[in-house]
């Protein structure tokens, strides 16, 4: 297993991975990924914010992080944390248990990054996603409603958010 940054030749597999797992969520949930606009990822691609996990060579994963998210985490923003957005997993992968993998990653790059905390969210009360992630080793802190939802990708607008933190030792 290899994770590392994806670089701009990935753009069109990465969509690819989005549209791919929009489709599994329509047909599973009322609340599933909109259109991502590119040049976002190109922005998280360019600032080494998109990463990708390869298992013998082939794509297996994707997520994206950021170092702030004031918008869904308001004052527990000053905490010093990633933020993990986006995990998509290509289907013949599924069920690997890659977001352990990914925790493990995101924990030591917290840890060199001098950072508390590992975050992340999903928008809707899915109760196999918490339970998956409460498995992988977040804690769940519950659900909110966001006040302002302006600028963030279109799915934040149509549910609560349940809101996942993984204190970094």
């Amino acid at each position: 297993m290899e994770i590392k940054n994806s670089t701009l030749s990935d753009i069109e597999t990465i969509f690819g991975l989005y549209r791919m797992a929009a489709q599994y969520m329509k047909e599973r949930f009322p609340v599933h990924f909109p259109e991502f606009d590119r040049d976002m990822v190109i922005q998280e691609i360019e600032e080494g914010r998109q990463w990708k996990m390869l298992i013998d060579g082939e794509l297996a994963c994707i997520w994206a992080i950021t170092w702030n998210d004031p918008q869904i985490w308001e004052e527990k923003d000053s905490d010093p944390s990633i933020y993990i957005h986006r995990i998509t997993t290509v289907p013949a992968f599924r069920g690997r248990h890659l977001v352990k993998e990914i925790v493990r990653w995101a924990k030591q790059y917290a840890k060199d990054n001098n950072r508390s905390y590992v975050r992340l969210d999903t928008v809707g009360e899915n109760q196999k996603l918490i339970r998956h992630y409460q498995e992988s080793g977040f804690t769940f802190l519950g659900m909110v409603e966001l006040k302002d939802t302006s600028g963030l990708p279109n799915h934040y607008q149509l549910d609560k958010v349940s809101l996942f933190e993984l204190k970094v030792s």
